[in-house]
């Protein structure tokens, strides 16, 4: 018998507000449903944030009703599903309490058919205010538990199992969200409950791979008819006759051997087949598409300390990507094609992982599908972020049922490649003046609940490593991951919060870095969408207002008087802002690719906003690209070469990713602001498989009539041919002044708009050399390059190609395209 959905319009009233009666869609949030209808300002326009807290600080009731289905009668129990219950809620099914919600992270199943009556029935969601929740649990805490001071707005937080960031962050809106963010359903049962499916996978000496699928289910009354449970894998079928017996939980195996099996790959490296798996009993399914693919963590204690490499199909993965945040600080607006924007967006950078962020939620499905899909490995965070938190018996067992939960729901993804603990609650140790004073009973507080993660996961998925906090140095490891790059994952934070120079990303080699970020501001076109064109300024209420990190504007104004000259106007700060960003987190990811022997993974803060703000993002929350994301689709391309200047010796390193080795040619130039061409380099060679190497040196003389630094650059151009005969290019410069000392030369851009069959392409051509020429649209779309050093085509023999890919006629793109270049910014 078919699962009743209990999606769609609900009835919203607040007992502190009567006047409001109106529909809300469910799976949905409260927030949304008031935008909806007019009773709530839009909370991302100008400072309305503020104006909006009443919200959380009410009551709300969810109401409706469905019509009773006479199939019922015949049923053993009829289940209430529920997921992502955001937070304290109480379910009534015609008056009765049905179920108690308050962890947003379970998964919740209650047997209903008692409280379900002919004719009509009424359902109620009641959701209590989760800030007064929040206050009386950390009252009755046996001692105080610092919560996340500085990011959120609202104390308390961490006492809840809820989105920790819904209550503000360094780069988050607060709204403090309620609602039901999945479907909601009613499953009749008769006779049997299938309760899960997993799978597990052996590798074989002949190449082939054995599937075992074990699936427990439920009796959940005693029977005297024998049921089947059919398995199919691809197109394998098995059927298994499950005998008649006592009520209670039972388990069943069987093993498909695949003598062939199409190995599942990280984006890269190669591709993601998928073999569709169903298993079904008493008219419940479960279906899931599985990876076939060996995946370990390599943590081998070697010269420098101990590895931190991924190795998938016994293959060493160089990880390249970026940290996820939620999708949207209003969950209704999470949608499937977002989700697909942007995880493809990801993967058009030439990501291979993305880090769930602690602080966030466990995704819908749909992400982890996509990322099936695309080849995006994924570390995930336990849902721990930045404070420390309670280890009363109380709040384990909660937990230990939420990771139970997320757990049996996620490993059977092959995208899935890491659990782990937290973000940063290891340093938060650290950070809290009751913690400092008496580090060793928060240790002891934090090792309860980290142990109990770790042994909850070991249990539910013993085939992936658990890390303990991200960063760590390993397990039982409670130091300072910060600054050791020997062993573990590291966030460098240095350049941001501790003001040092670009140049401080040198400084370290870590093993794995997990998080290191630099700010801008929004592009011009997002800015519109918030800021009305009297607050577009960057200390305007506005703008200040979308700005959650304290000293923000000011490190990135600061940071502009060391490198650059001051911006002229308003777009041109907000431009230039995007180049700083990417110029910073270029800078940390080509010297760590350069020295990939050492470092074997790469992931920057952040690759999102759930709103639109300043912050650390390289996609805006309209989704448009900045300059950074342009820039990483080059620095984390599988081959790439790179300008290294170690204590006055500029060498020219070439990386190569790919695990075959790639024939290589090309040239090096040193040119001149005026455009001419003082010297060039031929180099031509062959980059080893999983290699990176150097390839050329600057020559220890140079030409006495440019002997002044800031009268030229560097610019290499390789051509790279792959095994299946595809090539590529890489281009790269280096700037051996500062940008403000380099004597740039006004440089005179022209372009023309075609269209083919291929689409829109803009042709740039200049006569002098212009640096981080940035293409900037108004509509939908993205060109497939931007911010790059542009050359005159007397030096190329050609002008420059970029192709825009939207939906726009040339027309359009001819009207709004703007074109920025460094040297008219002042």
């Amino acid at each position: 018998m078919s699962t009743f959905l209990l999606d769609g319009e609900w009835q919203l009233t607040s007992p502190q507000h009567p006047h409001i009666a109106i529909p809300c869609a469910l799976p949905g949030d409260i927030h949304s449903a008031l935008i909806t209808h007019n009773t709530l300002p839009n909370p991302y326009l100008g400072c309305n944030e503020k104006d909006v807290q009443w919200v959380s600080e009410s009551e709300w009731v969810l109401t409706r009703t469905f019509d009773y289905d006479p199939r019922w009668a015949d049923m053993h129990a009829l289940d209430l599903c529920l997921a992502f219950v955001d937070t304290m809620a109480t379910i009534t099914l015609n008056d009765q309490v049905a179920l108690q919600c308050d962890n947003m992270f379970r998964r919740y199943r209650a047997d209903v058919l008692p409280f379900v009556q002919e004719g009509e029935n009424r359902i109620t969601i009641t959701l209590a205010r989760n800030d007064v929740e929040a206050a009386k649990r950390a009252d009755k805490l046996p001692f105080p538990v610092p919560w996340a001071v500085g990011n959120n707005q609202i104390p308390h937080m961490n006492t809840l199992r809820k989105t920790q960031c819904h209550a503000g962050w360094d780069w988050g809106i607060c709204l403090l969200v309620s609602g039901v963010y999945d479907s909601l359903s009613l499953e009749p049962i008769q006779h049997t409950r299938l309760l899960q499916t997993r799978t597990t996978q052996t590798w074989l000496d002949d190449g082939s791979c054995q599937l075992t699928v074990t699936t427990d289910y439920e009796q959940v009354v005693a029977c005297d008819t024998p049921a089947t449970l059919s398995l199919c894998f691809d197109e394998q079928t098995h059927q298994i006759d499950v005998p008649a017996a006592l009520t209670g939980t039972h388990q069943v195996q069987h093993t498909f051997t695949i003598t062939d099996p199409k190995r599942w790959w990280p984006a890269g490296y190669g591709e993601q087949p998928l073999y569709p798996l169903t298993v079904s009993l008493n008219e419940q399914s479960i279906t899931k598409q599985i990876g076939l693919r060996k995946l370990t963590l390599d943590t081998t204690v070697d010269d420098i300390g101990s590895a931190m490499t991924f190795m998938v199909n016994d293959c060493a993965i160089t990880a390249k990507g970026a940290n996820w945040i939620p999708l949207d600080a209003l969950p209704a607006r999470h949608t499937p094609e977002r989700y697909r924007r942007l995880l493809e967006d990801a993967v058009a950078a030439n990501m291979n992982m993305i880090r769930i962020w602690g602080g966030g939620m466990y995704e819908h499905d749909i992400f982890y599908e996509l990322c099936d899909e695309l080849g995006i490995l994924i570390w995930q965070d336990l849902m721990f972020a930045c404070a420390l938190y309670p280890s009363t018996p109380d709040f384990l067992a909660d937990v230990e049922k939420e990771v139970r939960d997320q757990v049996r729901r996620l490993a059977d993804h092959p995208s899935l490649a890491l659990w782990c603990g937290d973000n940063e609650v290891i340093g938060a140790i650290n950070w809290y003046p009751e913690s400092r004073a008496n580090r060793e009973k928060y240790v002891v507080n934090y090792d309860r609940l980290n142990r109990m993660l770790a042994q909850t996961v070991a249990q539910e998925d013993p085939t992936r490593s658990f890390w303990a906090s991200s960063p760590c140095n390993g397990e039982l490891d409670f130091g300072d991951a910060w600054h050791d790059d020997n062993c573990g994952d590291m966030h460098f934070w240095d350049v941001w919060h501790s003001g040092k120079s670009l140049d401080a990303y040198h400084s370290v080699k870590p093993r794995f870095c997990s998080e290191f970020g630099y700010q801008s501001w929004p592009s011009l076109p997002t800015v519109k969408t918030y800021a009305e064109q009297e607050d577009w300024n960057v200390t305007s209420p506005t703008f200040e207002q979308h700005q959650k990190n304290a000293r923000g504007n000011s490190i990135i104004t600061e940071m502009f008087t060391r490198y650059f000259r001051f911006p002229n106007t308003f777009d041109n700060m907000l431009y230039l802002s995007q180049v700083q960003q990417a110029l910073a987190i270029k800078t940390a990811s080509e010297f760590w690719r350069a020295h990939k022997a050492h470092c074997r993974g790469i992931l920057y803060w952040q690759l999102n906003d759930c709103w639109p703000v300043s912050s650390w993002s390289s996609i805006e929350y309209t989704g448009r690209w900045k300059q950074l994301h342009y820039h990483a689709k080059r620095f984390f391309a599988p081959q790439l070469a790179t300008f290294i200047d170690d204590n006055g010796t500029l060498s020219l390193h070439a990386v190569n990713d790919k695990h075959h080795s790639i024939p290589t040619q090309g040239q090096v130039m040193q040119i001149c602001w005026d455009g001419d061409v003082m010297a060039t380099w031929d180099i031509e060679t062959t980059l080893a498989a999983d290699s990176s190497a150097i390839v050329w040196t600057a020559p220890a003389t140079q030409d006495a009539s440019v002997a002044d630094a800031r009268e030229y650059f560097y610019h290499v151009r390789l051509q790279c041919t792959d095994q299946s005969g595809e090539e590529c290019v890489i281009e790269n410069s280096h700037y051996p002044a500062l940008f403000k000392q380099a004597k740039l030369e006004h440089a005179n851009l022209t372009w023309q708009i075609t269209e083919d069959d291929k689409g829109l392409w803009v042709d740039i051509d200049t006569d002098k050399p212009a640096l981080f020429v940035h293409l900037e649209f108004e509509g939908e779309g993205r060109f497939d390059a931007s911010s790059f050093t542009l050359l005159p085509s007397a030096i190329t023999g050609q002008t420059k190609r970029v192709r825009y890919e939207g939906d726009v006629t040339a027309e359009e793109l001819a009207k709004n395209l703007r074109i920025y270049h460094l040297r008219e910014t002042y």
